[in-house]
């Protein structure tokens, strides 16, 4: 006897299939019909600049956008971040510019509800800002420590920092230190996150070692990489990490399985003298995206490998990129070029050009200096040789 709702089951199943052998499957309407076999067209990918960004003054080195895809932040060798507004049109304007920095910023990270937001002075001190109003709200700073990284904890209250004095900090929103990982066996910190439950840390070093901790057991497991490393992305679901490699690389590991399986490569960008990223992203986060040292960035299917795009525009190296978690057809790139690019589709009209220096109404809101502690309270090269 056929078990009930067995036929649907099947159906499911095949439209599963043919989804996943998709490569340009990037829409978040889900129906597919059963009269044909289901594939998109490439224009289902964001492959086309519609707008250049022009507020930093020095090379751009890196960005992301907030959870909810409203705001992105970027970075800055100019030492200082911006938050930009996405607006009815999906262009972006300058919400807030943040300066305070005395050295290149080179880190941001939005807290889970998108409220505040982290940045890291290059070997300097981490700031944290309030997201409404642009003003700083604290700075983290510990004597002979340098910050080039941090992650926050999912419950909002908690972050980890960590740098080029081989020591991780967990702090809470008032500045106190809550633990500390250092020591002479710990190695030089060049990025890490915190899993998306709250329950490992995952951090990479100037060796060739993926470090993931678990929180909860405190205990540890190591990953060695066939060349150092420069940077890591951990998926949504915390079970997949991308990292990139000076080896021209970029490596899928999935960390939640029991034996350790050969990761997934991507292969076609350039890569060997500075820190690039890269990202998941689309429907299904179903693509990777990164920036190469040969001014251009690289899409790849995430599942089958295939290099899917290698979209122009920059001038120089592309630091950093980052999809829009909520709009699948949009993402953006940083270049040593001093400019932000925003992707779309390719059947979107260009978005005017704003003059953002020159004050106009898509200009800045506020231009806010996070310089005081109590405002609201009264590497950039990659070196791979070991310290």
């Amino acid at each position: 006897m056929v078990p009930e709702n067995r036929l649907e089951h099947l159906v499911e199943v095949a439209l599963k299939v043919q989804r996943e052998a998709c490569v340009y499957h990037n829409t978040l309407d889900d129906v597919l019909s059963l009269y044909a076999d289901h594939r998109c067209s490439r224009d289902q990918i964001p492959t086309q600049t519609l707008q250049v960004l022009e507020m930093h003054d020095d090379e751009v080195w890196f960005l992301q956008f907030s959870h909810d895809g409203r705001y992105l932040a970027s970075s800055s060798k100019d030492c200082t971040a911006i938050i930009w507004e996405v607006v009815e049109d999906d262009s972006l304007r300058v919400k807030f510019k943040l300066t305070g920095h005395s050295k290149p910023v080179s880190f941001v990270a939005w807290s889970p509800d998108d409220t505040m937001l982290l940045t890291c002075g290059n070997e300097e001190v981490v700031k944290l800002w309030d997201t409404a109003t642009g003003l700083c709200k604290y700075t983290y700073d510990k004597p002979n420590s340098c910050f080039t990284s941090c992650a926050w904890f999912p419950d909002g209250q908690r972050f980890v920092s960590g740098g080029g004095d081989k020591c991780i900090y967990m702090w809470d929103l008032e500045g106190h230190e809550l633990e500390a990982w250092k020591g002479a066996r710990m190695p030089r910190i060049n990025d890490l996150a915190i899993t998306t439950d709250g329950s490992h840390m995952v951090s990479i070093c100037d060796h060739k070692n993926i470090r993931i901790y678990n929180l909860e057991e405190k205990t540890e497991r190591v990953i060695e990489e066939e060349k150092p490393i420069t940077s890591l992305s951990v998926s949504k679901n915390g079970r997949y990490l991308l990292v990139n490699l000076v080896s021209q690389e970029i490596h899928l590991w999935d960390i939640s399985a029991a034996t350790r399986d050969l990761p997934k490569k991507y292969r076609g960008h350039r890569q060997g003298r500075y820190v690039i990223r890269s990202c998941f992203g689309g429907t299904d986060y179903a693509f990777i995206v990164s920036g190469s040292e040969d001014s251009q960035v690289y899409i790849w299917h995430r599942w089958n490998g295939e290099l899917l795009d290698v979209l122009s525009g920059h001038s120089g190296t592309v630091n950093s990129v980052s999809w829009n978690p909520v709009n699948p057809h949009m993402f953006a790139s940083a270049s040593d070029d001093h400019t932000i690019r925003i992707w779309g589709l390719s059947n979107r009209p260009k978005i005017k050009k704003h003059d953002e220096k020159a004050g106009s109404s898509n200009g800045i809101d506020h231009l806010v200096n996070g310089g005081t502690r109590d405002l609201l309270e009264n590497l950039r090269p990659f070196n791979s040789d070991t310290d």
